[in-house]
Parts: structure tokens; C-alpha cells; sequence
């Protein structure tokens, strides 16, 4: 699929946990973007079900998204002491904490399904599949992208045979996608990013991270991207399944005079991710070790809890920084407004020249 192609050069960005739907990826591209699943902790049955829901409401083409599995090993005393730090937190909730026991997320047979059902489009983050993955979904047809967040990725990512690029400016909420997980690495802005990483390899280039509002849109094209990816900006669409709570954390103007910060935090997951500062970031974030999946598995029933309970001081928030920014419109009519202020942006821009 030639991603400059689209009518609108908007992709919803995946986003796993439940707020990226079929209905959400339907509707983006039904509306002339790029809507996209999210495979991470899905089983294969349920992405092929969410694959088949998409085309049942669609004939647009869209994306689905993986997690590329963690093959560093973790420190399990880390782990468990991080266990222990969050039993009180478990305590509090009722429940017990998850066991962490690591895992490919199903990942192998999710491959598979994306073969079988021959989707369009796949991006991969956390890592590099390997050569033979690459090739069965190429076989099938697929265009593959890699999230990366440093040049020197996304030189590796050409290398190893993408056939275009997500690069993901600090500024992106939820997880950095990238294939390193380390303190201090791909932390450039998105701007910055894009143009190295146009420079370092002739491939498409998708830019994503705090890109909220057409006008941000616009000047990711002028610095060289075929597309966009937004993810913040789609959590208040009523298709996306976003929490109340979430919704609730989200729900800033843009003139708020001291809207939620976003920092980002191994407290939820054992991997960086952005989100809106709440109580179990600002106090679990120093002491949480790197080892996803792990404490996401960990994690995982203090956050449903929390969640159930309408705790929004125990739940991830994940948001970009550009967040209050982000509306709350049907996704359709979001596509089209984006695209729209994005061309005005860039008629503003001619006139200065």
C-alpha cells in the first residue's frame, strides 16, 4: 500500500488495551485515513475476530500493529521486589497481583493470522521481527513498518527489510515503540527525529508523537512525512475505547491554565511509556524495574481494579504531550477536520514565503 496514496493523511495510531476498536480503525478509514488495530495482548482468535469485524463495517484498507517480543532477559529479583513494593497497592484494591511470567503474546500465531487474513498494511513495534516474518507478510502482500525512535534504528530497520518507518518523537504517549528500552535512548522530538531519520534512509516515513491538531499535521509533511500517526488525538472519539477515568484525565482545554503533566514511567509495565501524571506514577515510577512483560503482568489486576472501582489514581493514563489539545468528535468527522486545518495550515505557511 502506498501510504501517501491516502485522501487524508491521517493514521490512527494503535493503541493496545482496548481504546483502538474496530469500530475506531473503521471509521478512520472509511473516512479516507488509515485506522489501525492493536494486536498487543489480544489472543489470535480475537485479531482475526477484531480483522473480520473491521471488513464487515469497511472495505477500506487498514493496519493492524504487533508487539515484537522481549528476548533481553530480566531481572527477577527486580521483579520481585517491585512485587513486594506493590502489595499494599493490592491490598488496597482486593486483589492479588499477577504472576509475572513473561511470554511472546501469542505473538508467532498472530503473525500467522495476519498472513491468512492478507492485511494490507503492519507495523511492528518494540523490536525486529525477524527475516521470516518479514517475508510471509510481504508474501501476502503486506506493507511492513517499524516503529523506531532513534536514526540509528531506523537504519536497522531498512536494513532488516521495512518497507516504511514510524518514527516516534518523545513527545508520543503510551509506550516508545523503538527497539531499545533504555533510559536516555530516543528521546529526540519528533521534528528532529523525522528529518534525521528522512535523511538515513530513502524509505516512507510516518512521524508520530504529540501530534494532536491539524497544524502539527502539517508540519510533519512540510519536514517530510508521507502520513501522520495520532493516537492521543482519537481517545475521546466515541468509538475508541477509552475509560471513563481516561476520558475524565483527558478532558483539558487547551487554555487550561494548569492542565495534567505526562511524564514517562516503567511504573505500569516495566517499559517507558507517557502518561498523565497520577498517584501510582508519581510514587512507583523510581523503583520500577525494565522487565515487560513482566510488570504489566504484575500490574495487570491492580489496574482492572482500579478501573472498576473508578480509581483513576491507579490506572495508566497514557496521553501524549499534546493532549489537551485532543477533542472529542466522532472519528470520521475528526479526519476530515484534521486534514482540513492541516491544508490551511500549509496555505498559511505559502503565504509567508
Amino acid at each position: 500500500m502506498d501510504l501517501a496514496s491516502l485522501r487524508h493523511p491521517v493514521i490512527a495510531a494503535p493503541m493496545a488495551g482496548g481504546p483502538s476498536t474496530p469500530t475506531l480503525a473503521a471509521a478512520v478509514s472509511e473516512a479516507g485515513g488509515l485506522g489501525f488495530l492493536a494486536g498487543g495482548y489480544l489472543t489470535a482468535d480475537a485479531l482475526r475476530d477484531q480483522i473480520r469485524q473491521v471488513r464487515s463495517l469497511t472495505g477500506a484498507a487498514f493496519g493492524a500493529n504487533l508487539f515484537v517480543p522481549n528476548t533481553t532477559p530480566v531481572d527477577a529479583a527486580a521483579v520481585a521486589a517491585y512485587a513486594q513494593r506493590l502489595a499494599p497497592e493490592a491490598q488496597r484494591l482486593g486483589v492479588g497481583l499477577g504472576d509475572p511470567v513473561g511470554g511472546d503474546d501469542d505473538f508467532f500465531d498472530k503473525v500467522s493470522v495476519l498472513v491468512e487474513e492478507r492485511m494490507p498494511v503492519v507495523s511492528f513495534a518494540f523490536g525486529l521481527p525477524g527475516p521470516d516474518v518479514f517475508a510471509a507478510l510481504q508474501g501476502a502482500g503486506a506493507t511492513v513498518l517499524v516503529t523506531v525512535t532513534t536514526p540509528g534504528e531506523a537504519v536497522a530497520a531498512a536494513l532488516a527489510g521495512a518497507d516504511a518507518l514510524v518514527a516516534q518523537g518523545i513527545e508520543a504517549g503510551a509506550h516508545r515503540g523503538g527497539l531499545a528500552d533504555a533510559d536516555g535512548v530516543g528521546e529526540y522530538g519528533v521534528l528532529v527525529l523525522l528529518r534525521l531519520v528522512c535523511t538515513a534512509t530513502p524509505l516512507p516515513v510516518v512521524a508520530a508523537g504529540g501530534l494532536v491538531d491539524g497544524a502539527g499535521i502539517a508540519a510533519v509533511l512540510v519536514g517530510g512525512a508521507v502520513a501522520a500517526q495520532l493516537g492521543t488525538a482519537f481517545l475521546r472519539c466515541p468509538e475508541a475505547g477509552t475509560t471513563d477515568q481516561h476520558r475524565a484525565a483527558l478532558a483539558r482545554e487547551p487554555n487550561d491554565l494548569a492542565p495534567g503533566e505526562t511524564a514517562l514511567t516503567r511504573a505500569f509495565t516495566g517499559r517507558r511509556a507517557r502518561g498523565i501524571v497520577n498517584r501510582f506514577l508519581a510514587e512507583h515510577s523510581a523503583a520500577a524495574p525494565s522487565a515487560y512483560p513482566h510488570v504489566h503482568q504484575l500490574t495487570a489486576p491492580l489496574r482492572t481494579a482500579a478501573r472498576a472501582a473508578g480509581d483513576a489514581d491507579a490506572v495508566a493514563l497514557w496521553a501524549g504531550q499534546g493532549y489537551p489539545l485532543a477533542r472529542e468528535l466522532p472519528a470520521g468527522e475528526l479526519v476530515r477536520r484534521l486534514s482540513e486545518e492541516a491544508r490551511s495550515a500549509l496555505a498559511r505557511a505559502r503565504t509567508l514565503s
